[in-house]
C-alpha cells in the first residue's frame, strides 16, 4: 500500500474513531443504553484499528506521524480508558461527558493537523486540546444543565486555547548572521565571452498585447516584444548573453529569471531578493556566460503567479561550441543528416493548451530518416503528460543535463513537471508521428508526416492514456558521480510540504506550508561555500508539489539509472525525495514550490550563503505575489 493510501486510511479510521465515541456519547444521553455500550466497545475497537494503521504508517517516515504519535492518539487513548473507566465503574449515565471528551479529543486529533500541518508544537498541541475541552464542556451543559460548573471552567480554557494560538502565530527566530563579505549585488555576470564565444544582445520589452493562436483564438497577454511566448533565446557554448529588460506597460513590474540555469546570483531576476522589479518605464541589464547546455526557459518571478500564467516567459536554448546547430550524427545509419530541432513550450492561456503558439493540431512534413529533436518545456504550474505515437525514442535530456545511455521507449508517457524539461531524440520513420498533450488528440497536438503518402491520423489516434509513466529514476544507466547516498553531508536538511494555518507575509491564512511556516517566517537554509548539502523534501499534504532551487542542479539520490540532475521536481502526495548539491554558487537564492499559487499562499525559503548580504536596494520579495 502507498504512503498517500495509509495517510487516506488513517484519515478514514481517525473519522470513524471520532464519530463512535460520539455516537456511544448521544446514545448514552438519549437513554439507550445497550446502543451506547455497543458503539463504547465499537469506538475502543476503531482506536485500537488506527493505531495498528500509524504504526505501518510510521514506517514511511516520521514526518508522516509525528503529531499523531506524540498527541492525537495519547489524547483519544487517555479520554478513551476514562470513559470506559467510568462506564464499566459507574454505569453508562455517569459516562456520557467522558464519552463526548473521547469523541471530541478523536476529532481534534483529526483536524488539527489539517488545519496547522507539520510539525505540531505545543501551541498548536495546547490549542487542540482546548477545543477538545470546550466541546466537551459545552456537550455537558447542554445534557446536564450543568451551568455554574461549565462557566467557571470556560473561561480559563478559552484563554489557554488563546495562547496556543498566539504561540502558533508566533514568527520563527533565524540564526545569527556572521561577518558579512559580499552583498549579492556584487555578484554579477561577467562582461566578457569565453574564449572564442561572441556577444549576443537580446532586447526584451514587456508589454500588454493581444495574442492570436493558431486557431485563431485571440488572448490579452502579458508578452515580451509583444509575442506569447516570448522570443527564443539561442547561443551556443561559451557565449555571453546581455539582455537589456525594458518594462513597457507592466503596472506590477517585471524581472527575468533564467529557470534552471546557474547564472550569478545578481542576474537571477527574483525581486526582492537580487534586484528590484522593473517598474513600468523602467529596465535592466542581465549578464552571464551561456555555460550550461540544453533546453531552459526563462519568466518573470514578480507577481510571478498570475505574470507567467498570462504570457511572461520563453525558451532558452544554449547549444554545445563545435556542433554544427542544423546537423546531427544519426547513429542507427551512421549518416550525418539535417537536424529537425523543435523547441515546444506547453502553456496553458485561459483554459487553452498550447504547443508554442499551437492550440490546435499542428502539422508538418519531415524527410524519413531525419534525426528529429524536440524539446519539452511545462511553463505551467501543474505537471503534463506527454506522449509520443508512432516511434521509438529516446530521452536524451531532462532538465538540461545529458542523460548518460538512454535507452529506446516506446507506449510510455512522459511526466513533465512544473517548470520542468526533457529533451526526445528520435530518427523520423516512414509513417506518421504524434506529440499528445495529456492524452488529447484534439488540441495542442503535433503531428508529423514521413510519408505524404501515409495517413498522420493513424498515430494520432493512438490511446495513450492507459500507457504507463517513464520511471527517469530508473531510465538509462548508471555512471559516476561527484557525490552520492553514503557520501559525508555537511548540511542535511528537511523540508516538510503540508497545509495549515499560518501567517504569510503577515496575514494569518491557509497557508501552504514548509515545516508548519510560511513564507516570509520559514528560516533560511544556512550554508558555506564548498559545502555538500542534503536535502529530503516530504510532501503530507494531497497535492503535487513541483521543489525549484534557485542557482543549483541537485542529483536525485538513490536512482538506479542514469544520474539524474534537476533543477525541479514533483513531489507528489505522500512522496519522499531525497536530494544532494554542492555549494558552489554564493548569493541568496529562492527555494521554493514552482507551482506559483502555492508560491503565493507561502511555500517559499531561501538558500543563504554564510557572508552574503541582501542586495543593496529597496524591495519586498514578490516570487507569486
Amino acid at each position: 500500500m502507498s504512503t498517500l493510501s495509509l495517510m487516506a486510511v488513517d484519515l478514514l479510521v481517525a473519522l470513524v474513531s471520532a464519530g463512535t465515541w460520539l455516537g456511544a456519547a448521544i446514545a448514552a444521553a438519549s437513554g439507550r443504553a445497550r446502543a451506547g455500550r455497543i458503539l463504547a466497545v465499537s469506538a475502543v475497537a476503531v482506536t485500537l484499528v488506527r493505531v495498528a494503521v500509524v504504526v505501518a504508517l510510521a514506517g514511511r517516515g516520521w514526518w508522516f506521524v509525528q503529531e499523531k504519535v506524540v498527541f492525537a492518539l495519547p489524547l483519544v487513548i487517555l479520554a478513551g480508558a476514562v470513559a470506559v473507566v467510568v462506564l464499566v465503574t459507574r454505569g453508562i449515565t455517569a459516562a456520557v461527558v467522558p464519552l463526548y471528551g473521547a469523541g471530541f479529543a478523536a476529532g481534534v486529533g483529526v483536524l488539527s493537523p489539517l488545519l496547522t500541518g507539520y510539525p505540531m508544537g505545543v501551541g498548536q498541541a495546547l490549542t487542540s486540546l482546548c477545543v477538545a475541552a470546550v466541546a466537551t464542556l459545552v456537550a455537558w451543559r447542554l445534557t446536564s444543565g450543568a451551568a455554574a460548573p461549565t462557566r467557571r471552567l470556560l473561561v480559563p480554557v478559552i484563554v489557554l486555547g488563546l495562547v496556543g494560538v498566539g504561540l502558533e502565530l508566533l514568527p520563527a527566530s533565524s540564526a545569527a548572521d556572521g561577518p558579512i563579505r559580499t552583498t549579492v549585488s556584487e555578484l554579477r555576470g561577467p562582461s566578457t565571452p569565453a574564449p572564442g564565444g561572441s556577444v549576443r544582445r537580446v532586447e526584451l520589452a514587456a508589454r500588454k498585447a493581444s495574442v492570436t493562436l493558431a486557431s485563431g483564438a485571440t488572448v490579452e497577454a502579458w508578452t515580451y516584444n509583444a509575442s506569447a511566448p516570448g522570443p527564443e533565446i539561442t547561443a551556443l557554448e561559451g557565449d555571453l548573453l546581455e539582455v537589456t529588460l525594458t518594462n513597457v506597460d507592466i503596472e506590477s513590474g517585471v524581472t527575468l529569471h533564467w529557470h534552471g540555469y546557474d547564472v550569478p546570483n545578481a542576474e537571477d531576476g527574483a525581486p526582492g531578493v537580487t534586484q528590484a522589479a522593473v517598474p513600468p518605464g523602467g529596465s535592466h541589464v542581465y549578464r552571464f556566460l551561456a555555460n550550461q547546455v540544453g533546453t531552459y526557459w526563462y519568466h518573470t518571478h514578480q507577481v510571478s503567479s498570475e505574470g507567467v500564467r498570462r504570457g511572461l516567459f520563453g525558451a532558452l536554448v544554449v547549444r554545445p561550441r563545435g556542433d554544427v546547430s542544423d546537423t546531427e550524427i544519426d547513429t542507427d545509419s551512421e549518416r550525418e543528416r539535417e537536424t529537425i530541432d523543435l523547441t515546444l513550450p506547453v502553456h496553458t492561456y485561459d483554459g487553452i493548451v498550447a504547443l508554442g503558439v499551437h492550440d490546435d493540431v499542428h502539422q508538418m512534413s519531415v524527410a524519413p530518416g531525419t534525426p528529429v529533436r524536440l524539446r519539452l518545456i511545462n511553463t505551467d504550474s501543474t505537471p503534463h503528460r506527454l506522449s509520443l505515437a508512432g516511434t521509438e525514442f529516446r530521452v536524451v535530456a531532462v532538465d538540461g543535463y545529458d542523460l548518460h545511455e538512454p535507452g529506446r521507449v516506446s507506449n510510455q508517457a512522459l511526466r513533465l513537471p512544473a517548470g520542468g524539461r526533457a529533451d526526445l531524440s528520435f530518427p523520423m520513420p516512414a509513417g506518421a508521428v504524434a506529440l499528445l498533450v495529456d492524452d488529447d488528440p484534439s488540441r495542442a497536438t503535433l503531428r508529423i508526416n514521413g510519408d505524404p503518402a501515409s495517413t498522420v491520423d493513424t498515430a494520432a489516434t493512438v490511446d495513450t492514456i492507459g500507457w504507463p509513466e517513464l520511471d527517469l529514476r530508473a531510465y538509462g544507466t548508471p555512471a559516476p558521480t561527484p557525490f552520492g547516498p553514503d557520501s559525508a553531508f555537511d548540511r542535511d536538511f528537511t523540508l516538510v510540504l503540508d497545509r495549515g494555518l499560518a501567517l504569510v507575509d503577515g496575514v494569518p491564512m491557509f497557508a501552504q506550508t514548509v515545516n508548519g511556516l510560511g513564507y516570509p517566517n520559514i528560516p533560511d537554509q544556512r550554508v558555506r561555500e564548498g559545502d555538500l548539502v542534503r536535502v529530503t523534501v516530504v510532501n503530507r499534504s494531497i497535492e503535487t508539489h513541483p521543489w525549484h532551487l534557485h542557482g543549483h542542479r541537485v542529483l536525485v539520490l538513490g536512482t538506479t539509472g542514469s544520474p539524474l540532475w534537476l533543477d525541479t521536481f514533483d513531489v507528489r502526495p505522500g512522496e519522499v525525495w531525497r536530494v544532494a548539491f554542492r555549494a558552489d554558487n554564493p548569493g541568496i537564492w529562492m527555494n521554493h514550490c514552482h507551482n506559483l499559487d502555492h508560491a503565493n499562499q507561502g511555500m517559499v525559503l531561501h538558500l543563504s550563503y554564510e557572508g552574503v548580504a541582501s542586495y543593496d536596494g529597496a524591495g519586498t520579495s514578490h516570487v507569486g505575489h
